[in-house]
């Protein structure tokens, strides 16, 4: 595999080359590619953490596979590159430690991919579900697998168009502004990074925020989308599950990185709507269960397991908690992933 340069942008659906981690994909069989991709040694988005740089953000590999469901379908199943992609589901575990702490040269990552399920339509594959496992250093440190279809432009913008009609929203989004919580609270050090509001307990011992939607930001809004993508979600799922972590004691700093997630997509989120951001409530070993939402919506809800659990300690308002594990796959539900905009597939959908 070579890492001496990356694949075409348009390739992986990146507007910007640095965001661009993929370096060579190579099909071994039917089923079966191998991508190889190279994490930079400092990312301004996933290595802004309070925490010590003990290893690469699992979040940073899994955007790797992310943009891996897109070589996949265009250069070996021949999806044209201006077809929309939904996701479904997505999920990681972490299987080491940690991917090895960031050295003096950036980390080249060999991702061995498996093709597990063709989803068919009149028109023939519209779909696949892809299993990951990711190898730095010969070791083997993250699994993952996402589910997600595709589809023609012109299917997209009617299914666009007719969803943002019913909720007589107008062609293009205008993202209000929203107060982020200070990032300390979630890990880090950026104020830019924070992707949540302040947060507010619920009365079954959960928390509530909101989900700032900052179209400006130059890795979540790599590109123009017209809804929430789905890894702004991922990250919005994250930092809530630091936040009451460190809230109900579970974790004593809000430092801790995710050890697996499991999210399912069902709609798409309305960049001019609120987005309301949910836990419910936190017990010591339990993964932390988090919901999307917007007024009569469900949007998207995942599991999360944190890293660094430590003993119970008093709660202390407003703080957060950190690490991820996710919990076994559930049932696809729609999500989008891809460049364009977040969708939703015969009531459901959303995208990374």
């Amino acid at each position: 595999m070579k890492f001496d340069r990356t694949l075409p942008r348009a390739l992986v659906h990146r507007a910007a080359v640095a965001e661009v981690f993929l370096t060579d994909a190579e099909r071994r069989g039917e089923d079966e590619v191998v991508l190889a991709a190279q994490l930079p040694r400092l990312h301004a988005f996933y290595d802004d953490t309070l925490g010590a740089r003990a290893g690469h953000d699992p979040m940073m590999l899994l955007e790797a596979c992310r943009q891996g469901i897109f070589v996949v379908a265009h250069r070996f199943l021949d999806v044209p590159l201006d077809h929309k992609f939904l996701l479904r589901t997505v999920e990681f575990e972490v299987l080491d430690a940690g991917p090895p702490a960031p050295g003096p040269f950036p980390a080249d990552v060999v991702i061995s991919t498996r093709i597990e399920h063709r989803a068919r339509g009149r028109a023939g594959v519209t779909g696949l579900r892809l299993r990951f496992t990711a190898t730095v250093a010969n070791r083997e440190v993250m699994t993952a697998g996402i589910d997600y279809s595709w589809m023609p432009p012109q299917h997209w913008t009617r299914l666009r168009t007719a969803q943002r009609g019913r909720l007589e929203l107008p062609a293009v989004p205008i993202a209000p502004p929203v107060t982020r919580i200070r990032p300390e609270l979630v890990g880090r050090r950026d104020p830019a990074n924070a992707v949540i509001s302040p947060v507010r307990a619920t009365a079954d011992d959960g928390l509530t925020a909101r989900l700032v939607p900052d179209t400006s930001h130059p890795v979540m809004f790599d590109h123009w989308v017209d809804h929430v993508p789905g890894m702004l979600e991922l990250e919005a799922f994250r930092q809530m599950a630091i936040a009451a972590a460190v809230r109900a004691g579970v974790l004593l700093t809000p430092t801790a990185r995710p050890l697996a997630l499991h999210a399912r997509f069902r709609s798409f989120a309305e960049l001019d709507l609120p987005v309301e951001c949910r836990t419910g409530p936190v017990r010591p070993g339990a993964d932390v269960e988090c919901t999307l939402r917007q007024p009569g919506a469900l949007v998207a809800d995942a599991r999360v397991r944190l890293a660094e659990r430590g003993p119970a300690a008093p709660a202390r308002p407003h703080e957060p908690m950190s690490g991820t594990r996710a919990a076994q796959a559930a049932p696809p539900a729609l999500a989008t992933s891809g460049a364009g905009p977040r969708a939703a597939v015969h009531g459901a959908g959303a995208r990374l």
